[in-house]
């Protein structure tokens, strides 16, 4: 019986050598004639061990990393494919304590199954929430999911059961649903993640969405610069397609279903449900005013579903456990399990899943392992680039929808971006307003205009020209954006520069216009 080692094939992974750690493990294997597969799985999420190989034993798998191609020889003689001890040993995987303190249910598969074997897939726990939700009614199905508490993992946390009973009830001959895959903000990489490391998962839980809402057609909206996921998923859905996962029939029920990946340029705005839209329909992406939503008229005016990856994957757990067993884990109106990725100047990033309810002083001091140079951490950005700035003081915020609003802040993608106390806040709330500038879609005033004034005004600040005056300008600056925008583009640009102008404070002096301008 040959001997399996898992080398991930994920993109960070892949970007610290994970592809010349699997070619020089294939050239020594094939040169001692050892009877060994080499499985390219998706990575566990723990990027300062990458890459890291796994051994499967009698035992489980055993772990080593970082490894280098340098590294096979030496870990081939200590008897690896025994799981031999060797400097690079991390013990069983899944006793390693970042692992261990998950709890795992949307990245369950990720870094253990093949992400293109759809035996693997099944054989641990995949296709089961479909099965059954072919077997029910769609109004049933939609119960589940509202009843699991389930809300949008992308932005502002809207109940996903509540826009799938939206579609399911709009007249329409045509519906569709939409997967948001444009994941742009900073520190984020949990759909990227899904795509290259268990793709099948977003596959089943769009079907399932799409038989709950009467949809017979999918898409997939990502970014160009997710090449590698973009040929993982679409091979996924050839294989879906030819096992009867998707097509006329799903899963032989008579539901149809099928669905297709499409590309877009990158543009941060198209992250934004109608700018999206207007993407996939061929055009420029331009936020559209609300209503109608897209749950009446979206893509091409049809009733449609637009849902994060997140979303659609925590879906086929739901059906099959139960809403009861999804809404046990969290907290108040924040059920399940969120994915937060830990970035920026940290010990130890990687993704963490766990339920609502950690504190985010635990997420980066306990999780993260603080500061990755050592430095006391000044300020937590949560939520990408138009999320919050949080300081230590503001650290025992639990990870909840509604105690991060309360606070002035949001969870979004559940992106988490340290930062030590060389931070420059004034910078960062520069970048904040130069970054809607550049991104804006420039269809409405306040983002378009209020943006590029804001950079001006904060140049103004950092120049010492009646500073105090910039700062009530600054206010009000914010006050049009957010309640002016169009969209959360404009509307949550203030979150970052009003919490670094308000718990930084100290940050807001003169300094010499060269340096206010990198």
């Amino acid at each position: 019986m040959s001997v399996k080692i898992y080398i991930p094939g994920d993109s960070g992974a892949l970007a610290v050598g994970a592809d010349k750690v699997a070619m020089r493990m294939a050239e020594a294997i094939s040169a001692r004639d050892l009877d060994v597969e080499i499985v390219r799985n998706g990575s566990r999420g723990l990027y300062w061990l990458e890459p890291m190989v796994e051994i499967e034993t009698a035992a489980g798998r055993v772990a080593y990393g970082p490894v280098k191609p340098s590294d096979v020889e030496g870990l081939l003689a200590a008897g690896l494919l025994e799981g031999g001890d060797h400097p690079l040993c991390l013990g069983t995987t899944a006793d390693i304590p970042y692992l261990k303190r998950q709890t795992r249910l949307t990245f369950a598969r990720c870094g253990i199954t093949d992400p293109l074997s759809l035996e693997d897939y099944r054989n641990h726990g995949g296709l089961a929430g479909l099965t059954n939700a072919v077997a029910m009614r769609p109004e049933a199905i939609v119960q589940q999911v509202t009843e699991s508490g389930l809300r949008g993992r992308g932005g502002a946390g809207f109940p996903t059961g509540i826009k799938w009973k939206t579609v399911l009830e709009a007249e329409g001959a045509q519906k569709y649903i939409v997967c948001n895959a444009d994941e742009g903000d900073s520190g984020t990489f949990a759909d990227r993640m899904i795509m290259e490391g268990d793709p099948f998962v977003l596959i089943e839980g769009m079907a399932i969405a799409g038989i709950a809402t009467g949809a017979t057609k999918g898409y997939l909206y990502t970014r160009s610069e997710y090449p590698h996921a973009i040929r993982m998923i679409t091979r996924a859905i050839e294989i879906a397609r030819q096992n009867n996962i998707l097509g006329p029939s799903v899963l032989g029920s008579g539901h149809a279903f099928d669905m297709e990946v499409r590309e877009g340029a990158g543009a941060y705005v198209c992250g934004e449900e109608t700018a999206l839209l207007e993407s996939l329909e061929g055009r420029r992406g331009v936020v559209r005013a609300k209503p109608p939503l897209p749950a009446h008229k979206g893509f091409l005016g049809r009733p449609t579903v637009v849902n994060n990856v997140i979303s659609l994957a925590s879906v086929p757990i739901i059906m099959d456990k139960g809403a009861d067993y999804y809404r046990d884990f969290g907290m108040g109106r924040s059920r399940g399990t969120i994915p937060v990725q830990i970035a920026g100047n940290v010990r130890y990033g990687g993704l963490f899943e766990a339920a609502f309810g950690m504190s985010l002083g635990e997420l980066v001091d306990d999780i993260g392992g603080g500061s990755a140079t050592g430095r006391p951490v000044k300020a937590v950005q949560v939520g990408g680039p138009l999320g919050a700035y949080f300081p230590r003081e503001m650290f025992d915020t639990p990870f909840d929808y509604e105690a991060f609003t309360a606070k002035g802040g949001l969870i979004g993608h559940a992106g988490i971006v340290v930062f030590d106390d060389t931070a420059d806040m004034l910078k960062q709330a520069r970048f904040a307003f130069e970054f809607c500038a550049i991104e804006s879609c420039g269809k409405c005033t306040p983002c378009r205009i209020g943006s590029t004034r804001g950079v001006e005004v904060i140049d103004q600040i950092a120049a010492g020209i009646e500073p105090e005056k910039q700062k009530e300008l600054v206010a009000d600056l914010c006050n049009t954006m957010k309640f002016g925008s169009l969209c959360a583009l404009g509307g949550f640009t203030p979150y970052p520069v009003m919490s670094a102008l308000t718990h930084f404070p100290e940050d807001f002096r003169p300094v010499p216009m060269s340096q206010a301008a990198e």
